[in-house]
Parts: structure tokens; C-alpha cells; sequence
């Protein structure tokens, strides 16, 4: 088992700009079994569709040679920017982020000729570039989409927003009895029979 930078594996990664970016070249060359796994710490990423991630990436990539391509299996986690579902405030939401795909090549290795797709296979299937690399950045994009909550709170028990005035409920939120409109407050002397009202 190699262990690698979450740049790469030896002086090659020094050439890849993306921590997200993995060269699979000298893994695909091996036989099926070997793996590579590389760390990854203070990744920045924009997952887009209105999603904000407050803290950088970490976790664990993990490339395992199958005798089709590459197993990809990763453990990450990141911090999302959110709003409570009840009271509406900004508050941060940590996820964890599982990513397991099968990476199967585009190009290949030996001819250089493109890789054609087989018959029934998915066509959506993670593909290395044309550089036998894989950019794992579209994934956890995903991965984060798919995890983002969907009536995050900011506390268990968040008492939600006063319909009345629209303010946080808290212990000591409270409203002053209204004012009774003084041409009505003769009203107040009258007692209700329901039973005589709907003999």
C-alpha cells in the first residue's frame, strides 16, 4: 500500500494545482489489489446551487486497483452554512460526506485509443480524464449537495418565531394584553348563555 499526498504520489503531485485532482496512471499500471490513499486537509471547495461551506474539507481518499479500473472510497467532512428550519437564524451545519464510485478509464493506458463503452454499461460512470487522472471535485460537489440537510435547527428543541410579532420565542418573550377598543368595552359586562342562545 502506498500512502500519498492529497496532492498525489511522489514528486509528480507537485505539478497538480487541485488538491482534488489524483494521477491514477502508475495505479492503473498495478495489478488489482493495490490501493493508494491520500489526505486531504484545508481543501477549499464552491458546490454552487446556492450552498455556502463554511470550513475547508478533510478527510481520506482512498484508490483501489479492480481489474476494470479503480475503486474510488472516500471519508470526508466539511461545515455547512444553513438556516434554521423554525426560527430562521444563520447557523452551521457539519456533514459527512461518504463518496464510493467505480472510475473506469477514458483513455487507454496502453494504445492510447479512447476506452469505448461497453454494451449496458452506465454511461454516467466516473471516468479518468484523457491524463489518466482522477478529478474528484464534481463528486464531492455532489456529495455535499447530497448532504445538505433538509430542516436543519439550530436547536434541538427551537421554540420557532411568535406568530404575533415575528420575533424569536424565547423564556422571556411576552406581549402586553392588547388594548380592547374603548367602543367595545361595554361588552365586557355581558355574560354568554350558550344553551339560551341556541334554544
Amino acid at each position: 500500500m502506498t500512502r500519498g499526498r492529497s496532492r498525489g504520489d511522489g514528486a509528480a503531485g507537485d505539478r497538480y494545482d487541485d488538491p482534488l485532482t489524483f494521477p491514477a496512471a502508475a495505479l492503473m499500471g498495478e495489478p488489482p489489489g493495490s490501493t493508494r490513499e491520500y489526505d486531504l486537509h484545508d481543501v477549499h471547495v464552491e458546490p454552487g446551487d446556492g450552498l455556502e461551506v463554511t470550513e475547508p474539507v478533510e478527510g481520506r481518499v482512498r484508490l483501489s486497483r479492480t481489474n476494470r479500473g479503480l475503486l474510488l472510497s472516500a471519508d470526508l467532512r466539511t461545515v455547512l452554512a444553513a438556516e434554521c428550519a423554525r426560527c430562521l437564524r444563520a447557523i452551521t451545519v457539519p456533514v459527512e460526506l461518504d463518496i464510493d464510485e467505480e472510475v473506469l478509464p477514458s483513455i487507454d493506458l496502453q494504445t492510447g485509443l479512447p476506452v469505448a463503452l461497453e454494451e449496458g454499461e452506465d454511461p454516467e460512470v466516473v471516468r479518468l480524464n484523457d491524463h489518466h487522472e482522477l478529478e474528484m471535485r464534481p463528486l464531492v460537489h455532489e456529495a455535499i449537495s447530497l448532504a445538505e440537510p433538509i430542516a436543519p435547527l439550530c436547536e434541538e428543541n427551537c421554540p420557532g418565531l411568535c406568530p404575533e410579532c415575528g420575533e424569536r420565542l424565547t423564556t422571556e418573550h411576552h406581549h402586553e394584553d392588547a388594548e380592547i377598543d374603548p367602543r367595545l368595552e361595554a361588552l365586557r359586562s355581558f355574560a354568554v348563555d350558550a344553551e339560551d342562545e341556541t334554544g
